[in-house]
């Protein structure tokens, strides 16, 4: 097991935003204390990740575009930004599964050509944010479930190379989401996974295998 799945879920979680952010333009920078972006992330995406507990706010702040719309993602949930102009967005747990192999028997493919990435992208919900330089880049996975007409019905993002992959931006258009966990399981039964929920999802992680590990927050500047 990881000595520390909360922390290698948030050095995780910032890689994948990294990852975001390159595709959109946004150079990021990472250090002992955060990753950032200076300039404003993409939709859904934080400007900084905090990755170890106790860190120094105004540090941290002069690091983004503190104005509207900025978000700083807590990832040990022990800052006050009140003071600051921001607000709390949300809480979440980290969540953490230990290798296992659920049975499953409709896995996740890869999606492999733009065309394709923007049908799930579509499906996601997410559009524009999901650019095509995803696909290039090594540590990413992107996955979808179809059904027989090849619709897709959920999906998911693998971030990781080698020892501990993230879980993002799962979803399901069926009537049991719990399939496409199982799924995403099943894809790197060998590996342990990390990630971050809050209710109902992380009721549908926790009935897969995961376990929390711990709460983050989530900052958003009004």
């Amino acid at each position: 097991m990881l000595k520390d799945p909360r922390a290698a879920a948030a050095h995780d979680n910032a890689e994948w935003c990294d990852i975001v952010c390159g595709s959109h333009g946004l150079t990021g920078r990472t250090d002992a204390d955060a990753w950032s972006v200076p300039r404003r992330s993409p939709p859904w995406y934080p400007d900084a990740v905090t990755l170890r507990p106790g860190i120094d706010a105004e540090a941290l702040l002069a690091r983004i575009d503190v104005g509207p719309g900025a978000s700083v993602k807590d990832s040990f949930a022990d800052l006050d930004l009140s003071g600051y102009g921001f607000r709390v967005l949300f809480d979440a747990q980290w969540i953490h599964r230990p290798p296992l192999a659920p049975p499953v028997d409709t896995p996740l493919v890869p999606v492999t050509t733009p065309d394709q990435l923007a049908a799930w992208a579509a499906a996601h919900g997410g559009g524009d944010v999901f650019r095509p330089a995803l696909l290039t880049d090594p540590r990413v996975r992107v996955l979808a479930r179809h059904d027989d007409r090849g619709v897709i019905t959920g999906g998911a993002v693998l971030s990781g190379e080698g020892g501990t992959y993230g879980v993002s931006n799962l979803f399901a258009q069926s009537d049991d989401p719990r399939e496409i966990w199982q799924a995403v399981c099943a894809t790197v039964p060998g590996a342990p996974l990390v990630g971050y929920e809050t209710t109902p999802d992380l009721t549908l992680a926790l009935s897969t295998g995961f376990t929390t590990t711990g709460s983050l927050r989530v900052w958003l500047h009004a």
